[in-house]
């Protein structure tokens, strides 16, 4: 199998694995206990959280644990949402955010909240003088995402927090596909929040965090016992936490030499697709993008059949976000950077890893090509525009 589709989910690195065991059948206590066992217990939750703050640059008190990066989104929007709705409920993001973000704002909207959703560029990069000339007195939240799961756009996330603490307003940024893959220091880029989740770095799925900068209070939404100081009830999942850590720990150290490694990888990829297959087009900025990302629309070729086709092939790509297939809708993110229905179902996502191999992509090449071919002998568009060059002994 060659698995093309980190951006939908990591392997989970085998030391995050083996730290995590233990805390099933040895190390079980609660946390929250009083006794010694138990309190060793929270010394090891309290450990991983410092290593998870450290990777952004955070302090370990201002860590709050989650189910993941969709708890998290929808923690801080609400959150945010239902603490400052005295001062006042507008709130603006973008049209291409991820769905924990959009339809947290949509359930905001049906509850009396003004919601703006800003428009990006050709590249989906977020416009700073329409996010400034959007803001109001009212204002009270700002959340634009680090990184697109789809395209790999990366925004410009230290000028909006420059912007966000200059007018007053707090700012959240789903940062689920940049955190441990590109550098994050949330007091340099002035975020007052921001989500992540574990599986998207090598940790376990169903564990995340959410980091609310010193200071700023938000209404807790999920109610119950006093965990995370107050922040979030209910029992910690203590191998999940623990295994985060230790993915946040070692994403931290490897990262620069991993993103050295993919980046080369992924322009290799990218330029030998442009020389060899025509009518191609990348989706998201050229250059800033994350790591891995790589999203292409093959014009005159279904993205599902090119999908179905590899898959059959043993490789393992996406059309788009994993959190709506077989929503049966067009993304709304290539729709938002200015593709047209027909082009966005043209569209394949492959996110590659460090564990990517350059025989990997010069293999899911070859098939693609095969792919690609067949599909466009069969299609009346294509050959409409080549059947006039084959006269002249074209035969790309």
């Amino acid at each position: 199998m060659i698995y093309l589709d980190n951006a939908a989910t990591t392997s989970m690195r085998r030391e995050a694995y083996e730290k995590m065991l233990p805390y099933f059948i040895d190390y079980y206590e609660n946390p929250s206990g009083a006794y010694e066992s138990a309190v060793n217990v929270h010394n090891a939750m309290e450990e991983s959280r410092e290593n998870i703050a450290s990777l952004i640059g955070a302090t370990k008190d201002e860590i709050v644990f989650t189910s993941g990066g969709t708890e998290a989104d929808n923690y801080a929007i609400k959150g945010c949402a239902f603490m400052y709705k005295d001062k006042g409920r507008h709130i603006i993001t973008t049209k291409i955010e991820h769905h924990a973000v959009l339809n947290s704002c949509g359930f905001l909207e049906e509850n009396g909240y003004d919601i703006t959703y800003l428009d990006v560029d050709e590249y989906g990069v977020v416009k700073l003088d329409r996010l400034e000339d959007a803001i109001r007195p009212d204002t009270i939240l700002i959340s634009v995402m680090m990184a697109n799961n789809e395209i790999g756009t990366i925004q410009p996330i230290e000028e909006i927090g420059a912007i966000a603490k200059k007018r007053g307003v707090l700012f959240h940024t789903d940062a689920v596909q940049a955190c441990g893959h590109i550098p994050i220091n949330v007091k340099e880029q002035k975020i007052s929040m921001l989500s992540a989740s574990a599986h998207k770095f090598g940790g376990p799925k169903g564990i995340g965090f959410l980091y609310i900068t010193d200071g700023v209070k938000i209404k807790p939404f999920m109610h119950g016992g006093s965990q995370e100081q107050e922040r979030r009830a209910g029992t910690s999942n203590v191998p999940a936490i623990v295994a985060m850590g230790e993915a946040a720990r070692l994403s931290g150290i490897e990262m620069k030499q991993h993103t050295e490694y993919i980046t080369k990888l992924r322009e290799y990829a990218i330029m030998r697709i442009f020389r060899e297959i025509p009518f191609v087009r990348l989706n998201g900025h050229r250059y800033k993008r994350l790591p891995g990302n790589m999203n292409f629309c093959f014009q005159f070729v279904d993205g599902i059949n090119l999908q179905v086709m590899l898959d059959m092939k043993g490789v393992c790509v996406s059309t788009g976000s994993a959190c709506s297939t077989g929503s049966g809708r067009s993304s709304h993110v290539l729709l938002a950077i200015g593709l047209n229905e027909e082009l966005a179902g043209n569209v394949i996502r492959m996110t590659i890893s460090s564990k990517t191999t350059k025989k990997e992509i010069d293999e899911t090449i070859k098939y693609i090509k095969e792919i690609v071919s067949k599909q466009r002998q069969l299609s009346k568009e294509y050959n409409e525009i080549i059947n006039p060059y084959r006269r002249y002994g074209w035969r790309k």
